[in-house]
């Protein structure tokens, strides 16, 4: 969910409390390999020359053996333009890149495939222009070559003193579900796929818990252990998965509501709204090009 964020720059704490165990522990170890006040640094305020987009980068560099050592988390820092500024080793290897400095330049757009990319791009472009904070976004994100998988993700504006964004940060983590080691997982999968297959229907927890040969407290309890996220949960970003696809190329958004089902389009867009950060028409729009800064 998008949430207003404070209007002072960045804290770079903040931020890592995305993905705090795995970076705590290897800055523990490069603690030790480097020493504690070079990397002690990002816990102070920034300093007006290192509230340039340039130097941030120069604290996230020190962090990317960090980053660069987790294969199910991507991480990546982009300009005010949406392009690629940092990134670590799993985003580019996910997208086809042998080198990580290939990604640099580039948006979205050009390295995702076409329906997803177009989609990363304006989501980032609404946060770098409305200047919210995206904490724990259910996505599905495919890369070439690779299988469709869900992540929850989390990006942050980063402001100069003068609390203008200059770019933005963002950590993507992989969520998996292992079927060795969640034996509930394939009952589980049955019932997202249901949802999947029938997401225009009002969602009915007893009917769902009966397929997967549960109660509804279990179902949930078990959503929440292997999928990190509730039947509620799954199907709303399954609906806005396919309002986002539907977004492009249909001209009312009560048509897209309807489809995608919905009976009352102000709940709709509310819900799109709510969880987006944008009204469907804004998002239409930022994917058109058609909006300004």
């Amino acid at each position: 969910m998008l949430r207003a964020c404070a209007s002072c720059p960045v804290k770079f704490t903040d931020f890592f409390t995305a993905a705090r165990g795995p970076i705590i522990e290897r800055t523990r170890s490069l603690h030790r390999m480097h020493g504690t006040r070079k990397m002690n640094t990002l816990a102070h305020p920034l300093d007006p020359a290192d509230a340039t987009l340039t130097g941030m980068l120069s604290h996230f560099t020190l962090l990317e053996p960090v980053f660069d050592a987790m294969p199910d988390v991507v991480f990546f820092v982009k300009d005010a333009e949406a392009r690629y500024a940092l990134v670590n080793r799993t985003l580019a290897s996910r997208c086809g890149y042998k080198d990580k400095t290939a990604l640099l330049g580039k948006t979205a757009e050009d390295v995702f495939p076409r329906r997803f990319g177009r989609i990363y791009t304006a989501q980032d472009i609404a946060i770098i222009n409305v200047g919210n904070q995206m904490v724990d976004q259910l996505e599905l994100h495919l890369y070439p070559g690779r299988q469709p998988g869900w992540c929850l993700t989390c990006k942050q504006p980063l402001r100069d003193t003068a609390g203008r964004v200059v770019g933005l940060a963002g950590i993507s983590r992989d969520l998996k579900a292992d079927e060795g080691s969640h034996p509930a997982y394939s009952r589980l999968a049955t019932v997202v796929q249901y949802i999947q297959d029938n997401y225009v229907q009002p969602l009915n927890l007893k009917q769902l818990a009966a397929m997967a040969d549960m109660s509804v407290a279990q179902l949930e309890r078990y959503f929440h252990k292997v999928f990190h996220l509730t039947p509620r949960q799954v199907l709303l970003k399954t609906r806005l998965d396919a309002a986002t696809a539907l977004l492009v190329s249909h001209d009312k958004v009560t048509d897209v509501a309807a489809l995608c089902g919905y009976t009352d389009h102000s709940a709709f867009t509310r819900q799109f709204k709510a969880t987006v950060g944008i009204t469907p028409t804004e998002y239409r729009m930022l994917l058109h090009g058609t909006t300004h800064s």
